[in-house]
């Protein structure tokens, strides 16, 4: 079931450490890696086209040396290969302009704020899970046991009554 990337891209070590950390027991189901820099993630998504690994979510800081948050998860949004994938953004720093336009721009699912609590950031992040493989597997089944149980039966119970209704 490895075919889904998690990618968490914020420039402090200690805090990428911190999330793949609470995002742990994912790991059996995704693939999770961590970018210190925006440059970095761009190399790990072309890396992941490459391996036909679909990014799945991103957790992106707003506030790094050499670029915006914001303005990567709009950059993803536009593109064919990314703009599925749910795009959260996890700082302390964004403003509400920044935050604005990223909801605007259809860029952002979810903003976390600095510092978060493991158990929310890890509920948030199975709901996008969740919504992201309901949009875009066709095999729901796999699903059941690692995200939201309850909204994959839904789905899979609504596409059988869409598929007998045509």
């Amino acid at each position: 079931m490895n075919k889904y990337l998690i990618l968490c891209v914020d420039d402090e070590r200690d805090v990428l450490d911190s999330v793949v950390n609470d995002l742990a027991e994912l790991e059996e189901h995704f693939v999770i890696e961590a970018a210190e820099s925006v440059a970095e993630a761009r190399e790990i998504l072309a890396e992941a086209n490459a391996d036909e690994l679909q990014l799945a979510l991103i957790l992106c800081d707003h506030i790094m040396p050499e670029d915006l948050g914001v303005d990567f998860l709009i950059e993803l949004s536009q593109s064919p290969a990314t703009a599925a994938a749910r795009k959260l953004l996890l700082t302390g720093q964004a403003g509400l302009e920044e935050t604005i336009q990223a909801v605007n721009h259809s860029s952002l699912d979810y903003y976390i704020a600095k510092p978060w609590q493991g158990d929310a950031l890890r509920n948030v992040v199975i709901d996008q899970l969740s919504t992201f493989v309901i949009q875009q597997d066709p095999n729901l089944m796999p699903w059941i046991s690692v995200l939201d149980a309850e909204r994959i039966l839904k789905a899979i119970s609504d596409n059988r009554l869409n598929y007998s209704d045509n």
